[in-house]
């Protein structure tokens, strides 16, 4: 029996939830970016270093360029704004991995003082919605090294499954990092919102 295939992603902007608004970044954006972005505490547990202003331009006129998922191995990652004050909270990715296997990937950053709120729960979720709902993904996971806590909370709190702790399988910034797997399906989605 085929699977599905998922479709082309293309979302009305601001895609907004109960208390913001998800919406492409800009070059407006550079300056939050890098108050969270370039923090050592922030880009602990992410595959990322602290960035720098020159890393953030790069990305936002390259890969946060990108407004609509139309194949695999594209990726799409949203602002997530206070839809009361217009402050940028963090930011939301959705990775498109298999059009074969109706994969993706979800990922998130967002600024400590927004913390505690609920504001990343509420963007995450959102966009659990436009993979499953809009592009018609199948599965959708979430990689999370096991020392961050607060992220793996926060998959737990999605309604996603921890499948695997994969002890010590990579070198991660200089240390053995053991990783948590969490994976939510598309039947599962309803129950999870």
């Amino acid at each position: 029996m085929p699977g599905p295939h998922p479709r082309t992603l293309r979302p009305s902007y601001p895609v907004r939830t109960e208390r913001l608004l998800l919406r492409p970044l800009t070059a407006d954006d550079a300056g939050a970016l890098l108050a969270y972005r370039g923090r050592e505490d922030v880009s602990r547990y992410v595959p990322f270093d602290p960035m720098t202003r020159d890393d953030i331009v790069e990305h936002l006129a390259g890969a946060w360029a990108r407004t609509e998922l139309t194949d695999e191995g594209q990726s799409l990652t949203l602002g997530a704004e206070l839809a009361g004050t217009g402050e940028l909270a963090g930011d939301v990715v959705l990775f498109w991995h298999s059009r074969e296997h109706a994969g993706g990937e979800l990922g998130y950053v967002f600024h400590p003082d927004w913390a505690g709120r609920g504001y990343a729960t509420e963007a995450a979720r959102a966009m659990l919605r436009l993979g499953f709902e809009e592009l018609g993904l199948h599965r959708i996971v979430a990689r999370i090294d096991e020392n961050n806590e607060p992220s793996a909370r926060l998959a737990r709190r999605l309604g996603m499954r921890q499948e695997a702790r994969l002890v010590r399988n990579e070198f991660f910034k200089g240390e053995w990092s053991t990783e948590l797997n969490f994976a939510m399906l598309a039947d599962e989605w309803p129950a999870g919102a």
